[in-house]
């Protein structure tokens, strides 16, 4: 069953008040629909030193897939009512800073739009062009708000909620030697894929071999998951990606590492289980029934708590020397090589 329009926003404002003792809270920005104004909210907890590694999660950055900010509030949830008793939460939260924008877009989910108030796509706002071919319109297009995938006019900023969003990025997770992010996203394929970058380019990024081994121990340690993973580019290529952009920024200090990786749940599994939602904007791209949304939350929320946990030992799996060259050769055979995943 879905939330009505912005109960998100009020999900999560709920779960803040709850936290108080424990998050770290602040209004990035604001977005306005008419005259209601929506804020786009930061929540941090774990230790603030940045000598230590550190998780983000991101949702809601398309105001049609709401599945992925509720992936992210219940995550979220959940630790914030851990708080009150895990004492092994709290020892992890020593070493781990974790990092939360379940709502990125407000406006859009309340208009029930993939777009931002200003109808821009943000995922195709970034200042960074494709060189290769891109699918018409779907890679991001600047004919204009009336078509979908709209990057937004040429030269002009970024819109607001990308720029608090690089603008946490930059305060919390580039400034580490070590840091992930898990972005929560729907409407794409019968699978759930994790994809990493690229998204503008077809090209291997040079964190290969440290993707690959965290796809290894992510196996190693659930050997019954049901993800797919792989570079975005396999699937199709897109101007303006802001995970490729705050990517490239941090691949120019190569002392270190930030890892994006995009959740995209297949959503067309839940329409071929329910055609009926073929008839419905939401349904395309959320889970309707409302056992199949809960199945959905309980679902993901094993990949997240791994994501924190990787963050955390970072040290203990990340490849060096030839091990490291040996993972990056797997993975250029497993995704560019003709292989199949």
């Amino acid at each position: 069953m879905n939330l009505p329009a912005c109960a998100e926003l009020a999900e999560l404002e709920r779960i803040v008040e709850e936290g108080a003792a424990h998050l770290e809270v602040r209004v990035l920005c604001e977005t306005a629909v008419g005259p209601q104004r929506f804020p786009v909210y930061a929540v941090a907890l774990g230790n603030p030193d940045p000598a230590l590694p550190a998780v983000g999660y991101f949702g809601g950055f398309h105001g049609l897939e709401r599945i992925g900010a509720e992936v992210v509030l219940e995550f979220l949830r959940g630790l914030v009512a851990r708080l009150r008793w895990d004492s092994v939460l709290h020892r992890q939260l020593e070493s781990l800073r974790m990092v939360f924008m379940p709502l990125v877009n407000p406006g859009g989910v309340f208009r029930g739009t993939r777009a931002n108030p200003n109808g821009v796509d943000l995922m195709r706002n970034a200042p960074l062009d494709s060189t290769e071919r891109v699918p018409f319109l779907i890679g991001g297009q600047r004919l204009g708000a009336g078509l979908p995938w709209y990057r937004g006019p040429a030269g002009a900023p970024m819109e607001a909620e990308n720029l608090a969003v690089c603008r946490l990025v930059a305060e919390e997770l580039h400034v580490r030697d070590f840091s992930l992010v898990v972005d929560c996203h729907s409407g794409f394929g019968i699978h759930d894929r994790i994809w990493f970058p690229y998204a503008h380019s077809a090209l291997p990024v040079a964190h290969l071999a440290e993707i690959h081994a965290l796809k290894e121990i992510h196996e190693q340690t659930y050997a019954h998951h049901n993800y797919l993973f792989e570079p975005q580019s396999r699937q199709y290529l897109a101007h303006g990606d802001l995970w490729d952009f705050l990517y490239i920024e941090a691949a120019a200090r190569p002392q270190r590492i930030f890892l994006p990786f995009t959740l995209e749940m297949g959503s067309w599994l839940w329409v071929k289980k329910n055609p009926r939602q073929l008839f419905s904007r939401q349904g395309i791209f959320n889970p309707l029934i409302a056992h199949r949304q809960q199945r959905v939350l309980r679902r993901h929320l094993t990949w997240l708590d791994f994501m924190a946990r990787a963050a955390s030992g970072w040290r203990n799996w990340l490849p060096a020397g030839a091990e490291r060259e040996r993972h990056r050769e797997m993975a250029l055979d497993l995704w560019y090589r003709g292989a199949k995943s």
